[in-house]
């Protein structure tokens, strides 16, 4: 009946079907981001079968995450193409949470 609709998997079971898998991938991801998924939680698009997956079973493994920015941010100075997360920031950030918080 929907030739082109992705089937969608939470923990290996399948709860539905998405007209536009593409934005719903984004959405996910957008809302993992913003830290109201876990970020453990794994997604997975396989578009050749069809079908997106969500994990968030216990025992996952995790693998590092690299963001890459997707286009030129002026206010931070990360052109497009390049980590978000860079060895000068990871330093800065433990510097601040370091040095004791400054009374107002």
């Amino acid at each position: 009946r929907y030739p082109h609709a992705t089937k969608i998997f939470v923990n290996g079971v399948w709860v539905g079907i998405h007209q536009d898998p593409k934005h719903l991938v984004n959405q996910v991801l957008d809302t993992r981001r913003k830290s109201y998924l876990q970020y453990e939680v794994s997604l997975i698009r396989e578009i050749r079968d069809q079908e997106f997956k969500i994990f968030s079973d216990a025992g996952r493994v995790m693998r590092p995450v690299f963001t890459v920015q997707q286009e030129d941010d002026p206010e931070t100075g990360i052109n497009k193409g390049h980590l978000v997360l860079t060895k000068d920031l990871v330093n800065r950030l433990a510097k601040e949470q370091a040095e004791p918080p400054e009374d107002p």
